[in-house]
């Protein structure tokens, strides 16, 4: 059995106390402020995101998806809690130098305090992160019966961890536990639906095909995805969009400026560059808001491309011939845009993949020359137009014995004209029967198609869209382009 050095015997339990303190660090500000963007660990989280290869973002998005998104933010904590943990090291041995061993949890405090609200600049999320850590270090000094401080001897560093990760433990699970249970949840801003909004609404629903497992033609629950671990809130009163660069003037609109000019309401899809091909990101809404060229126009353009930018550090480019039909979305489905798709405003770029559609939107410079976008510069293809799809989301048996199979079909600003669908395998296609289109010219569309079948069978969708275009067969993966290729099943009568 390896016998552990002297050194490290009086080391590690003084690492494992301040470990031990960041968690509970991590936990006393997850208490104040919950999962807002001052949450002390939001920062490092969201640097994880931004420093990691980009080698390592794109196989995280194809190969692990939302677990990938889950292990980034799992990353952001723990890098968090390592940095709080040197923080209270140093608090704790200069409490040691200064032979003033009663007052390492008075340091500790103080030094999370300081660097907490250096990283957030919020001083309630910083108080929670001090109590936190300084409770912790509070337990395993006087705990431990010695008041000795960082430099314990072996048997009472021992003592002093095991009392620390106890009472991390118990930080945490009335932190993170009582926030959960007993806080109040976080207001989410709502209004009476508009009656012309209604409407549209209602229209929609109308159109949706009533099969079970489609979800209807306005989603009921929008996919996300951010470049951030935790997302930006800048508020409506705060916000403001700078448009500048090539332009005769630079102008900046506040939110107030928005509000006072005619909105539109638009139906849009969404699709994510980096699902699967039969992946479940891509959705539909009713966004209410103003052209972007009511911005743009006012201030003379001169240039022939744009970078657009958002509050959570993230930029596209495009020609600006792309924002001609381009739509500052304040509102969704009838509401206040929410805080996870952008707002208080966002940008929607008829036809083009999801992540281009830039949320918290805060600025737009006009460029001379091109340049090079965010997901550009990983290796993505950017603001190309969205590949034609057709999916299969839903496989049911009816009470007559017939199947149904369905899903939904996207082809961007091209439309869908039609989809195909075959149960032999590719050998034979029949036309599928359509929803009736919702107005708008970057809508998606739902098939259905019911048939008679007793043995198993392999089902292939495929679209054609308003141009004429059949959807390519070819399979490509997300990575660097969007998925591409037609979708197949394999059905078993007997299992439905």
């Amino acid at each position: 059995m390896p016998v552990i050095p002297a050194a490290w015997r009086t080391r590690l339990p003084a690492a494992a106390v301040a470990l031990a303190s960041g968690v509970a660090a991590l936990a006393g500000s997850y208490a104040v402020v919950g999962g807002a963007s001052t949450f002390v660990a939001a920062p490092v989280a969201n640097l994880t995101n931004t420093l990691a290869p980009a080698a390592l973002v794109t196989f995280a998005i194809t190969v692990l998806g939302d677990l990938g998104s889950d292990l980034a933010y799992a990353s952001g904590l723990a890098a968090t809690a390592a940095l709080l943990g040197v923080v209270v090291a140093v608090g704790r041995a200069a409490a040691t130098w200064a032979e003033r061993p009663l007052f390492a949890p008075a340091a500790v405090g103080v030094a999370v305090g300081v660097v907490a609200a250096a990283l957030t600049g919020a001083a309630d999320s910083a108080v929670g992160a001090a109590v936190g850590a300084a409770v912790v270090a509070t337990v395993a000094d006087f705990g431990a019966g010695t008041g000795t401080g960082a430099a314990a001897s072996p048997p009472d560093g021992s003592r002093r961890a095991l009392l620390s990760g106890v009472a991390a433990l118990a930080v945490a699970a009335v932190g993170v536990g009582g926030r959960r249970a007993f806080a109040p949840a976080e207001p989410v801003p709502t209004r009476p639906v508009p009656e012309d909004v209604a409407a549209r609404l209602d229209d929609a629903a109308a159109k949706s095909l009533d099969v079970e497992g489609l979800e209807p033609l306005v989603s009921d629950n929008f996919y996300q995805v951010d470049i951030a671990n935790v997302d930006p809130e800048p508020s409506r009163e705060d916000w403001s969009l700078r448009i500048h660069g090539a332009v005769d003037a630079e102008t900046t609109y506040d939110f107030s400026d928005v509000e006072a000019m005619d909105h539109d309401h638009r139906f849009v899809s969404l699709r994510c560059v980096g699902e699967s091909l039969n992946g479940r990101k891509l959705d539909t809404a009713l966004w209410t808001g103003v052209p972007l060229m009511d911005l743009l126009d006012p201030v003379d353009l001169q240039g022939e491309y744009v970078m657009l930018r958002a509050a959570d550090g993230f930029y596209e480019e495009f020609p600006v011939a792309a924002l001609e039909d381009g739509f500052l979305a304040v509102g969704m489905n009838g509401q206040p845009l929410p805080r996870g798709h952008g707002a208080p405003a966002r940008a929607l770029i008829p036809g083009h993949w999801g992540e281009i559609n830039v949320k918290w939107l805060t600025e737009i410079e006009i460029l001379d020359e091109p340049a090079t976008g965010y997901w550009e510069e990983r290796g993505w293809h950017g603001t190309g137009p969205v590949n034609t799809v057709a999916k299969l989301w839903a496989t049911n048996r009816l009470a007559d014995g017939r199947i149904e199979v369905a899903g939904p079909a996207y082809a961007g600003t091209r439309g869908i004209r039609t989809v195909e669908v075959s149960t032999d395998g590719g050998d034979t296609w029949t036309e599928a029967d359509l929803s009736d289109p919702l107005p708008g010219e970057d809508v998606w569309r739902q098939w259905v198609h019911r048939y008679e079948a007793t043995d198993p069978h392999e089902v292939v969708v495929r679209a054609v869209d308003d141009t004429g275009t059949l959807q390519p067969e070819d399979e490509a993966d997300a990575f660097p382009s969007g998925p591409s290729g037609w979708v197949s099943e394999s059905i078993d009568p007997d299992s439905l």
